[in-house]
């Protein structure tokens, strides 16, 4: 497996988000996820964990689904946590995740909820 960056805030998370995605590495999406991170997705539904999280990521990628960049949110931080968000260019509601400090200082999902209703 490549040596892939880690997130040194949680802000980065979505920007490695978008690389990966349009670089279509599931492995890589899948990393910027903790091993018991929920995913609210699909829609309706909670994929948990990281091998449950890599098989809708691999779906994803491999869907004809245009990925940018998007409008940060200000960021909530409390200790370890962080509450991130993105303004949609998809124009879906909001993206939502909390993020958690590693103990190597680098930042991982612990829950994510890609979209909410408008």
């Amino acid at each position: 497996m490549p040596e892939r960056k880690t997130a040194q805030q949680p802000e980065d998370l979505a920007l490695m988000f978008v690389e990966r995605a349009l670089s279509k590495d599931a492995d890589g999406l899948t990393e910027l996820y903790e091993a018991d991170a929920v995913l609210a997705y699909p829609p309706g539904q909670q994929t948990v964990g990281r091998d449950a999280i890599h098989a809708v990521m691999e779906q994803l990628i491999a869907a004809p689904v245009e990925f940018k960049p998007e409008e940060p949110l200000p960021t909530l931080r409390f200790g370890d946590l962080a509450l991130t968000s993105t303004r949609p260019a998809d124009g879906t509601g909001g993206r939502v995740q909390v993020a958690r400090r590693q103990a190597d200082g680098s930042w991982l999902r612990i829950i994510d909820r890609p979209e909410l209703p408008s």
